[in-house]
């Protein structure tokens, strides 16, 4: 199969939710702590602003599609709902969006939006933006909001097949960022990992000696990025980040293969196609693995009776079998079935054994099936008491609850 082929596959297959099944497709996480400029560079790649504030601005998994198209196209996606937008509106769409999934204020929640940016010039992508780590609570967050978004990064990048995307502040110390911690836990070796460096125009100094020394292990190497100053347009912010590092006296001596957007942006879809090269005869039988097992299920079960004939087909030989468990009931008491009094002694033996014993098991299904659905039980055992204080005969007993049965099934 050729990798055009295997791309939009892996694409429609993400779509499917086909994770919720439990298999795990090719992913592109980027992780990073508060305020290491992740939103940046999720803005940069797809070409449309994200929100942006003091604090956790990524609140829910962010699984963002990025489709090469001529004409554009943004829309939300969640709890199976579809919400056409806008890239002029798309921030306060999300922030919309994020208020429903994760509630007002700055709660955080492990149910994905998906945002889909189909335009000209962006690369054929797949991401997941994580909220950012930290380790302090703010008002409007629980305590143990830490816990919250280290299970969720930890949840995203255990899987084998999950590629890294670490965002580090070229203005801190990368040895103390809590998301090289947590990536170093998933993936000791490092070779999922690509370390993308960003505000490097705020701290040039040192900054080739700290990407070159590879002290974190990053297998897939460093990226360093000039983030955009917020209202500058993304032609611009380009066109900015190349000056930089063409002219920067210390930036300009790093290699080109390790600066700029576009760079990234290619790396990373090299990094797709081999991983999903990689990935995706398992994936393929994983997929027809768990069809096997579901259609061996499946095939156990009973067929759908689709019309009143069928269903009456499935049902009158279940009628006669209870029918014949009443009768065998009273043969193996001592009854002569072809006595002329047949109905009489059935009658009397039933209320003589089974009187008191009705009323406890009444009781006892009242108490502890309280459900609606039961009803039906006690609608029994009360046709048999009836029976019983009546004489009614055993015939009528029979024919009374099996026409009953009857009636519940079309009901």
């Amino acid at each position: 199969m050729q990798q055009d082929i295997k791309l939009p596959a892996i694409f429609k297959l993400g779509h499917l939710d086909i994770m919720l099944e439990g298999v795990q497709l090719p992913t592109i996480v980027l992780i990073g702590d508060q305020s290491s400029g992740k939103s940046g560079v999720v803005e940069s790649l797809s070409g449309v602003r994200l929100p942006r504030g003091e604090g956790i601005c990524t609140r829910e998994p962010l699984i963002l599609r990025l489709q090469n198209h001529s004409e554009t196209k943004v829309y939300l996606e969640y709890n199976g709902k579809s919400v056409p937008t806008d890239e002029v509106h798309i921030t306060d769409a999300i922030i919309l969006v994020t208020n429903e999934i994760s509630g007002h204020g700055k709660g955080i929640s492990n149910i994905p939006l998906k945002l889909i940016v189909k335009k000209n010039g962006v690369p054929d992508l797949t991401m997941v933006d994580l909220p950012g780590t930290t380790r302090v609570a703010v008002p409007g967050q629980t305590e143990d909001v830490f816990e919250q978004i280290s299970g969720i990064v930890m949840e995203y990048i255990t899987p084998e097949n999950s590629i890294i995307l670490n965002v580090l502040s070229a203005t801190v110390d990368f040895t103390t960022c809590v998301s090289i911690r947590m990536s170093r836990k998933a993936d000791k070796t490092g070779e999922r990992t690509l370390a993308v460096v960003t505000k490097v125009d705020t701290a040039p100094e040192r900054l080739l000696e700290k990407v070159s020394a590879n002290d974190m292990n990053v297998g897939l190497g460093y990226i360093c990025v000039k983030n955009r100053v917020a209202n500058e347009s993304y032609e611009k912010a380009l066109s900015e980040e190349g000056r930089l590092f063409e002219t920067h006296v210390l930036l300009s001596k790093m290699v080109k293969s390790m600066v700029s957007i576009p760079v990234l942006a290619h790396k990373l879809v090299q990094i797709q196609a081999n991983i999903i090269f990689k990935c995706f005869p398992d994936i393929v039988k994983e997929i027809n693995d768990k069809l096997a097992v579901n259609v061996a299920v499946l095939s156990e079960f009973p067929q759908h009776s689709g019309t009143v004939a069928e269903a009456l087909a499935t049902f009158m030989p279940i009628r006669g079998l209870a029918t014949e468990s009443l009768r065998k009931f009273f043969f193996e008491v001592g009854l002569d079935e072809y006595s002329e009094d047949f109905a009489t002694q059935c009658a009397a033996k039933w209320f003589e054994l089974h009187d008191l014993e009705l009323k406890q098991h009444s009781a006892k299904v009242r108490s502890e099936y309280p459900d609606k659905k039961v009803e039906y039980l006690m609608d029994e055992l009360m046709f048999l008491q009836e029976a019983q204080r009546n004489g009614l005969p055993l015939s009528e007993m029979v024919t009374g609850i099996s026409n009953f049965h009857a009636r519940a099934v079309f009901l």
